[in-house]
């Protein structure tokens, strides 16, 4: 198995995770450059991590002996900075969302099509231990069809959170709780439930934040297998609450709470994996979270690379959370039945 050589771009809030898991890899990963154009950032890192620091992109992304990126930059930069990396035959494992709009978004994945370089996405949620059984359980058709398919997200985040220079806005991040911090559930939501065909929502910013974009959200959503959901995202709700998906079936029920499942079926039989002793980044402190979900998706990335194959999440699949969350904030504004972009 080839031992990949990688260079981090990014060194601010998500490296701590990636960082984390990557020396758990070591035997299949070796980082060659961990790059920020800040000083203090490069040496704040350096005192937690013990990789080579950089302070020049160009000289990143021209070192040939390095075959992938970890782009972990604020969404605003993600299309130039992944056009750069693709141009130079570097595969890239990008942070979510894909950029500050889907357009944007659409950008950068064909432009790692076009280069033939793998792209992978950082949406976690699909790696917990739950999310993996439950996917096992639908796929052997034991939930039957699914009914109904909804997801509560009701986080924390304090105002001095929103008060960091660019938190919040449309121009750095892109979008509120649904782009920023719903997207990991929403995401894994799809990944469960298939395609979401139409919403109709409510969107707005609470008095207890002063914020450019939205921190509540309210939707309905038909899927296009005919089944119905309803979706909640805060970062409003205090203390902070573990993240939910309901999946309503034929033949029983399942209940992702955070990290903790529970199925019951109509013929007697369930199934319960336990919460870890996490608090899972709901409340005030967003990494109070283990990295081992990070690990086992760079993991998968790693697997992807080896045996030439799309990493679990791509660009597109990305793409399907992008025009979900889409369709959610024009429902806000238009008050209207808004479709869900397929493509």
């Amino acid at each position: 198995m080839k031992r990949h050589r990688l260079a981090i771009v990014g060194l601010g809030m998500a490296v701590t995770p990636h960082a984390k898991s990557l020396l758990d890899l070591a035997e299949r990963a070796e980082v060659a450059h961990a790059f920020a154009p800040s000083e203090k950032r490069r040496q704040a890192f350096a005192q937690n991590f013990p990789f080579p620091l950089a302070d020049n992109l160009d000289a990143v992304l021209g070192d040939e002996s390095v075959d992938a990126v970890l782009i972990l930059t604020p969404p605003n930069t993600h299309l130039e900075l992944t056009r750069k990396a693709a141009a130079a035959g570097k595969h890239v494992l990008l942070e979510k969302p894909l950029e500050i709009t889907t357009e944007r978004g659409l950008e950068l994945v064909r432009a790692c099509r076009t280069a033939g370089v793998t792209l992978g996405v950082v949406l976690q949620h699909r790696f917990r231990p739950p999310a993996a059984k439950l996917r096992e359980v639908l796929a052997a058709g034991e939930l039957g069809s699914i009914l109904g398919a909804s997801a509560s997200i009701k986080l924390w985040r304090p105002q001095s959170y929103y008060d960091e220079p660019g938190r919040g806005t449309k121009t750095r991040d892109g979008g509120g709780v649904l782009l920023t911090q719903g997207i990991h559930t929403l995401d894994l939501l799809l990944s469960l439930a298939g395609a979401a065909a139409e919403t109709m929502s409510y969107v707005t910013t609470t008095p207890v934040h002063r914020m450019e974009t939205e921190d509540f959200a309210a939707a309905a959503v038909k899927y296009r297998s005919g089944a119905f959901g309803v979706v909640e995202a805060t970062t409003a709700a205090f203390p902070g609450y573990p993240e939910r998906i309901d999946i309503m079936g034929e033949r029983g029920c399942a209940t992702i709470a955070g990290t903790a499942l529970r199925i019951a079926l109509t013929d007697g039989r369930a199934t319960e994996i336990a919460a870890d002793d996490t608090a899972g980044g709901t409340g005030a402190n967003p990494m109070d979270f283990p990295h081992d979900y990070h690990r086992a998706l760079i993991a998968d990335f790693l697997d992807a690379l080896d045996q030439n194959r799309d990493p679990m999440i791509t660009g597109e699949e990305a793409l399907k959370v992008h025009f979900l969350i889409d369709a959610i904030l024009e429902g806000g504004r238009s008050g209207k039945a808004v479709a869900v972009r397929q493509s």
